[in-house]
């Protein structure tokens, strides 16, 4: 895997000569009362598989940073990003403003389009002619460490 940073966000390019599968357990499991074993059954997950649908235009970038929290984004967890989807309101985009890379919400109204956080500290951005604007790809998943 291949890497490049910016001060705000860290990007991954994958690696798909090797893909791996581990077992993976298609019953679920219970976050409530415990279920019985006998109904398990183990299958082989590839996240790669999973987590990508576009591998010519898919990467990786490590948040930096809380103003996407109440989003669900906090510091340090792992985007997958993919460049081939349209961009388009309301949808998480990984942009390129003046200079900087950030990771907000797009907000596209009639009087243009605002960069939003999800974080009450921080405020909208509004995009305009003279920004160096550039959405680099959607945001699909985010990855979590525990």
């Amino acid at each position: 895997m291949t890497t490049h940073s910016s001060s705000k966000l860290t990007f991954f390019f994958p690696d798909y000569t090797d893909p791996i599968e581990i077992a993976y357990l298609d019953t679920g499991i219970s976050a409530g009362f415990p279920s019985p074993t006998e109904d398990f059954t183990e299958q082989r997950l590839s996240l790669d598989k999973l987590l990508i649908k576009n591998k010519q235009s898919t990467f990786f970038a490590r948040v930096s940073g809380q103003s996407m929290i109440d989003a669900g984004l906090n510091d340090n967890d792992l985007l997958v990003i993919d460049r081939s989807i349209p961009p388009s309101d309301n949808r998480i985009a990984v942009c390129f403003l003046d200079g900087e890379f950030t990771v907000k919400r797009l907000k596209v109204e009639k009087d243009g389009v605002w960069l939003q956080p999800a974080n009450p500290k921080y405020h909208p951005i509004k995009i305009n002619e003279e920004n160096h604007f550039v959405i680099w790809g959607i945001v699909t998943n985010v990855i979590k460490r525990l």
